[in-house]
């Protein structure tokens, strides 16, 4: 399992790369039309020399957006905001080349050559056969056909007729344009086929994820699901009813994971099951990673439908008061519902990625040499941070055991609970889920204890000890606050994560007031209630550990090529600057 997550931290890296783009097409659309107008003053004033500028600017500018229509004609997905895109970063490619070729003949003491007007419009060419191949869904063949259309356009709109004929046939020209136009062509087949035998399309794979950032998602569902397995995965609950019958609450820890990443998949589940439940529920985070997640929409609704039929296991009337361990950063709450543990794991305000599954393993083998029933863990996923280190990983596990021990020597008390939530407050925020926030108030023993939930992919780290002690300020006792870890974003943040986690957009103030409000609309519901466990299977797809493996290995290796390539093709243009 430490391998997957640290090829889906891989994969997580490689498409950041994505974040290149400019945010708005409007940007793509004045930024080359302007860089369009740079070219033609910069091929005029450095080297033609001609008075026509303004009525070829124009023209110029006039083509570029024509021709970017065009370009539309020949993508997969018709995708004018993509195309603006490309031809943004290949203008770019042009007056880079045009301005290098100046600084060239200065620093060298040469003619300036026009050479590199022709020489930037073969570039501009070369780059959009690597563009349209991999992100447009264009074949190589396709790709030559539609590479010289924009470029070609311009360059026949900005240079003089009577120039064309000696700057098109210029050997030199040909013979370097040729050469990237190659290049770039076997960059585009080798990376595609970098994947192989795990991954037959690398670019299909990219082009995918691509389209369900449009939230066109249904390619990047059927790649996932052809390569996902049946398996059994289990959901265990807690169930709080009052003794009238007429409120409950429930306390869901799915063995699946809320991934892979929105809006693809099982992204979404945890608010997904809280509506399910009647709003009147907290999806928790339990012991799972990439590899337990639900590759499509339809093993969701599967999942859902089977989650209907959960059995009861077990019920009674007591619980135990809390028992908090600390051990270094490792701290672990629990309580005993009849024999029943459940556990609460964080490092919180030092971060984690999702928590190990051998480590869930050893809980509850421990758990269950002490004859506990069954033993639910939680992971509160409360704090940003890596995979867990061996030394907090050993501490958890220590703190977790010890816990366990110390809840076999506590009494048991009737139980009270409250619950309430966000719906029909104003809590909106970039950070924050459709679920929204959570709190469950217990009364043991005369004591009042109170969970926290957010429906929000982790929380920024020392937000929830600042939420803690707000709490304590109004006599409060917050034991925990946890998240779902959902991966539905309710914006597109653009950032290396590709989300925001609670508090970094909400801030721990404004987060505190918020859950304070719905602790006392919790605490003003509370009653005598009793506790269910429940249990259900369900024998659904998930995407496994292998598939990350693949796409790691695919982009890795295109990484690889694509480094050789531009070595290469940076090395043998500056060859051109000498001649």
């Amino acid at each position: 399992m430490e391998k997957s997550s640290d090829d889906v931290s891989n994969i997580h890296n490689r498409f950041s790369l994505t974040l290149i783009n400019p945010s708005s097409h409007y940007f793509s659309l004045i930024g080359s039309l302007a860089i369009a107008a740079i070219i033609t003053t910069t091929t005029y004033f450095g080297y033609l020399g001609s008075d026509e500028i303004w009525f070829r600017i124009l023209a110029v500018m006039g083509v570029l957006a024509l021709s970017q229509l065009i370009d539309t004609r020949f993508t997969r997905k018709k995708e004018y905001s993509k195309c603006l895109h490309a031809s943004l970063f290949g203008n770019m490619l042009w007056i880079a080349t045009l301005l290098m070729g100046l600084l060239a003949s200065f620093v060298l003491s040469k003619e300036t050559s026009l050479f590199f007007v022709s020489f930037g419009m073969f570039l501009f060419a070369s780059f959009r056969i690597g563009i349209f191949t991999t992100t447009l869904g264009a074949d190589i063949r396709k790709a030559w056909a539609i590479c010289m259309v924009q470029p070609l356009a311009m360059f026949l709109a900005m240079v003089p007729y009577e120039m064309w004929n000696v700057m098109l046939t210029n050997p030199m020209v040909i013979g370097f344009g040729v050469a990237f136009l190659i290049i770039a062509s076997a960059w585009s087949v080798l990376t595609d086929r970098a994947g192989r035998p795990g991954m037959e399309s690398t670019h299909k794979t990219i082009q995918a994820y691509l389209a369900s950032q449009g939230n066109d998602f249904t390619e990047a569902e059927e790649i996932m699901e052809e390569r996902s397995s049946k398996t059994k995965v289990s959901t265990s609950q807690i169930r709080l009813r009052s003794a009238n019958g007429n409120m409950e609450f429930r306390m869901v820890l799915p063995e699946i994971h809320p991934g892979p990443y929105h809006p693809v998949g099982g992204s979404n589940i945890p608010y997904l099951i809280y509506k399910n439940l009647d709003s009147s529920a907290m999806v928790m985070h339990s012991i799972s990673d990439h590899s337990l997640n639900l590759p499509s929409k339809n093993e969701v609704e599967n999942y859902l439908k089977n989650l209907d039929k959960s059995i009861v296991r077990e019920e009674g009337l007591v619980c135990t008061e809390p028992v908090t361990v600390q051990i270094n950063k490792a701290r672990v709450i629990g309580l005993l519902f009849g024999n029943n543990p459940l556990l609460f794991l964080s490092l919180s305000p030092h971060g984690m990625e999702d928590i190990p599954s051998y480590m869930k393993k050893e809980i509850e083998q421990y758990a269950q040499n002490r004859n506990y029933t069954r033993t639910m863990i939680v992971d509160c996923h409360n704090a940003m941070g890596e995979e867990i280190s061996k030394d907090d990983g050993e501490d958890m596990l220590k703190a977790a055991k010890s816990c366990l021990d110390s809840l076999i020597t506590k009494d048991h008390y009737p139980i009270e609970f409250g619950y309430a939530n966000s719906e029909g407050m104003d809590v909106w925020t970039e950070d924050l889920g459709m679920g929204g926030l959570g709190i469950v108030c217990l009364k043991i023993n005369n004591k009042k204890y109170f969970l926290g939930w957010a429906d929000s992919n982790n929380m920024e780290n020392g937000v929830r000890e600042k939420i803690v002690e707000n709490f304590t300020k109004k006599d409060y006792q917050l034991l925990e606050i946890c998240t779902s870890d959902t991966h539905y974003a309710p914006v597109k943040a653009r950032n290396r994560n590709g989300y925001y986690q609670l508090g970094l957009i909400t801030g721990a103030e404004k987060l505190s007031k918020w859950f304070l409000e719905i602790a006392k609309n919790a605490e003003s519901k509370t009653t005598v209630a009793k506790f269910e466990i429940l249990e259900n299977e369900a024998d659904v797809k998930i995407m496994g550990q292998g598939i990350y493996e693949d796409y790691s290995k695919a982009l890795d290796n295109s990484l690889k090529i694509t480094k050789g390539f531009m070595i290469g093709s940076v090395l043998l243009f500056i060859v051109t600057l000498f001649l």
